[in-house]
């Protein structure tokens, strides 16, 4: 079934949220943020509200209070089951009471809860939270304030306790009686080179010569109809750095908030090795169910998400390396698969996919992903393959914590890359599954390119695993570390890492310092990256470095309120309530009990509502076999599909025989649209190679007469100067989207050296004069 976050309504009830306004900020990687509720009931009877709304996955919620008639009640952070009892408790005992909890199915959901609101009163509930910021490939830090709830797909049988199936209720954009308000200020010691948002800013301000800091705010009149996002861009990003934070003096010593906490970040220069590994088992597991058939970017006429989808595995498959293994999976309310098991990569494997991909489409109804993962992990192993899992979706799934912990069960056999897709992509699930297999992470969202980030991806998929990973530390007699973040396995090239470590024993005199090392191994070599530290610890109010590490440290055991082993439920309730750091298994509750005389009779119910968004609802299935929860398998059937995407519409012209080929060119045009590089990629061959075909001709702009007569070597083979001009247009014509087709030219290089090497410089000498190109002729060295 699928369970709408709310319904819609028109009934025109008072809502007791009048605004959110949000105090952001950001210390070189590290944002802190503040987020104010504010109620007021102005209704003539007591209230119990009910809010719902997302969270980042990472972060580490460690505060919450109310302000009630100007006094202050700090919440407890309490076993959520207790938390519960407590709450109900005051509330049938006619006192005030304040719940905040994480959603049981999925980390990214929070639900607050105000109870005896009594007629006329304000209250201002206060969270507060800090989390690491990823760094995106451009070196740009990356804040995202969630804003889009989307609706979570529900499994038939699935236990109703999740905020989610609260009745809430939906309006539209405009008539959201609540507003958002956001204050940014940001910091660091290398300066900030600029700022750049999704959403509209009032001017920033630069403080000082050096712009060290900067302070922004969110425009007025922010209508919920995206995440509003935040690039940060700083003179110096790759710097590695060790701070040092104090631990509380009133805790006890040898725990985690008594002791002085290290934050260690590491960006390691890992080699690019030449060439890449060429074998692997790629298995692309592509999200197919009815809310993909909403754009990726809800603000314009952007793309449909199955479309870019689509697009982005022509790419992929093109880029593969001859002799690895491979299959496609669409997955919904049941799941499809291209193939029975994966196959070996070839010229004949790959049409039948594309053809395959030609006809897909978001049909499989809901968003049912643990079935086909569990059908993908029960295959055999291919000796010499590892297998290289790609999750694509827009996260929009309520068993969360199950699809978490399957993939935490294989993950010493295979890696799982995972893109979120669009506005309100659980975070939870799309970093949880990269987190526990040691991947990576991409979300996709306004105008960026799902190609670009998903060829990044494979492009780590397909470098050489770094092995013997370690972190030693020289500390001083009397002091050692022990380590909170989870053991590094995978490091990827161009990845920052970040470790947490509890500092325990004799703190030194102020002068001392200390020093840690990574150290890991690839390809037989071994590399060290060190970084000397001051050993004084800082202090910092909020224990910030502390939250974090306490948070990387739950991360790691908490699976959800139903997953979580005993063992590890244990270590995550004393973690989690020594630290003050939310998780699955606790909640924070603030009760007043001081009202004059506590609120008599029953309260009225009141659920915050949510924007709905234009085509929401046409994301979801509506009636038919797929809204049935279903896990059965259900070979691909051929449906034809008119499609409006470059990549779809044309990837599946066979070569054509120059000497047959009728094709006009305004037919041409019809099929391929006007994108030259999506046309030219369609035309390459597995191996890597383009045959001379009127297709080819056209993409370059010349005859097939012409480009024949000036083939440098008689009777020479048409494909090796195919590939030549193939290779010289993408550097021409398509450098800014090389790293959309670096890996396939790779692989044409790689084939003209095998095939034309003892005439490569001839041909590229022709085809840089037959072409007028000013490329260097070094493209062509391996």
């Amino acid at each position: 079934m699928v369970r709408h976050c709310g319904l819609l309504t028109c009934q025109e009830e008072p809502v007791p949220l009048k605004s959110i306004s949000v105090t952001l900020s950001i210390c070189e990687f590290v944002a802190g943020v503040s987020a104010t509720l504010n109620y007021e009931n102005e209704e003539k009877t007591p209230l119990e509200a009910f809010f719902v709304f997302p969270m980042d996955e990472d972060s580490a919620v460690y505060s919450f209070e109310a302000l009630v008639d100007g006094k202050k009640i700090m919440a407890e952070l309490q076993d959520k089951m207790k938390a519960h009892g407590n709450y109900e408790n005051a509330i049938s005992q006619g006192h005030q009471a304040f719940l905040l909890e994480e959603d049981k199915c999925s980390r990214d959901v929070f639900c607050c809860n105000v109870g005896n609101l009594h007629p006329g009163s304000k209250v201002a509930l206060t969270l507060k939270y800090v989390q690491e910021l990823p760094l995106e490939a451009d070196g740009a830090l990356r804040y995202v304030l969630p804003a889009i709830l989307n609706p979570r797909y529900q499994l038939s049988g699935w236990p109703e306790d999740s905020c989610l199936n609260m009745k809430t209720p939906v309006v539209p954009l405009e008539d959201l009686p609540y507003t958002l308000s956001l204050v940014a200020t940001i910091s660091s010691q290398n300066g900030i080179q600029k700022i750049q948002c999704n959403c509209p800013l009032s001017p920033i301000e630069y403080v000082g010569d050096d712009r060290t800091s900067a302070q922004t705010s969110l425009a007025d009149g922010h209508k919920f109809d995206r995440d509003v996002e935040l690039l940060i861009y700083y003179s110096e990003v790759h710097t590695p750095s060790v701070a040092v934070e104090m631990g509380k003096p009133t805790m006890e010593p040898d725990c985690l908030m008594g002791d002085p906490c290290a934050m260690v970040s590491f960006y390691p220069n890992i080699p690019e090795a030449q060439p890449p590994i060429t074998c692997g088992e790629f298995v692309f597991l592509m999200d197919r169910s009815g809310s993909m058939r909403g754009p990726v970017s809800k603000q314009d006429k952007s793309q449909l998400r199955i479309e870019a989808a689509k697009e982005t595995l022509i790419l992929l498959l093109k880029s593969l390396p001859v002799g690895c293994y491979f299959n496609v999976y669409g997955f919904g309310s049941c799941y499809e698969a291209f193939f029975k098991r994966s196959v070996k990569y070839s010229q004949r494997t790959m049409e039948e996919a594309l053809r395959k991909l030609k006809v897909m489409n978001a049909d499989l109804g809901g968003t049912e992903i643990l079935t086909p993962l569990k059908n993908i992990y029960s295959g055999p192993s291919i000796p010499g393959h590892p297998l290289q899992l790609f999750v694509f979706t827009d996260g929009e799934v309520t068993d969360t914590f199950s699809v978490i912990k399957e993939v935490k069960n294989n993950s010493l056999r295979h890696r799982c890359f995972s893109f979120g897709i669009g506005e309100g992509a659980s975070t939870s699930l799309i970093k949880g599954i990269a987190r526990v297999s040691g991947g990576a992470s991409e979300f996709i969202t306004g105008k960026e390119r799902m190609q670009s980030k998903a060829l990044r991806a494979l492009k780590h998929s397909l470098q050489p695993v770094v092995e013997d990973v370690g972190l030693n530390w020289d500390l001083p007699p009397g002091l050692s570390a022990k380590m909170l973040s989870p053991e590094q396995t995978v490091i990827f090239r161009g990845q920052r890492l970040i470790i947490y470590a509890q500092l325990t024993g004799m703190m030194p005199p102020t002068e001392a310092t200390g020093e840690v090392c990574l150290k890991y191994t690839l390809q037989g070599k071994s590399f060290e990256n060190k970084v000397t530290f001051s050993l004084q610890p800082k202090s910092d109010a909020n224990l910030t470095i502390h939250r974090l590490a306490a948070k990387s440290f739950l991360q790691t055991k908490d699976m959800g309120f139903r997953e979580t082993p005993a063992n590890d439920k244990k270590d995550v309730l004393k973690v989690s309530i020594e630290c003050g750091v939310i998780s699955s298994h606790t909640a924070f509750i603030a009760i007043n009990k001081d009202l004059n005389k506590p609120v008599q009779g029953p309260l009225v119910r009141r659920d915050i509502p949510r924007p709905i968004l234009l085509g929401a609802s046409a994301m979801m299935p509506r009636g038919g076999a797929h809204t049935k929860a279903s896990s059965s398998y259900h070979p691909p059937a051929s449906r034809p599909m008119r499609s409006t995407s470059y990549y779809s519409s044309m990837s599946y012209q066979q070569n054509y025989d120059p000497h047959r080929s009728t094709i006009s060119k305004n037919m041409y045009s019809l099929v391929f649209g006007d994108n030259h590089l999506v046309q030219l990629v369609s035309l390459q061959k597995a191996d890597g190679s383009w045959d001379l075909t009127e297709g080819l001709a056209m993409v370059l702009g010349m005859s097939l007469e012409d480009i024949l007569t000036a083939l440098p070597i008689q009777n020479g083979d048409s494909s090796g100067w195919a590939t030549v001009l193939a290779v010289l247009w993408l550097h021409t014509n398509g450098k800014d989207m090389k790293c959309e087709w670096e890996l396939l030219e790779r692989k044409a290089v790689a084939w003209i050296h095998i095939h034309a090497g003892s005439v490569v410089n001839v041909l590229m000498r022709a085809a840089i004069a037959f072409l007028k190109s000013s490329v260097d002729p070094a493209i062509f060295i391996l």
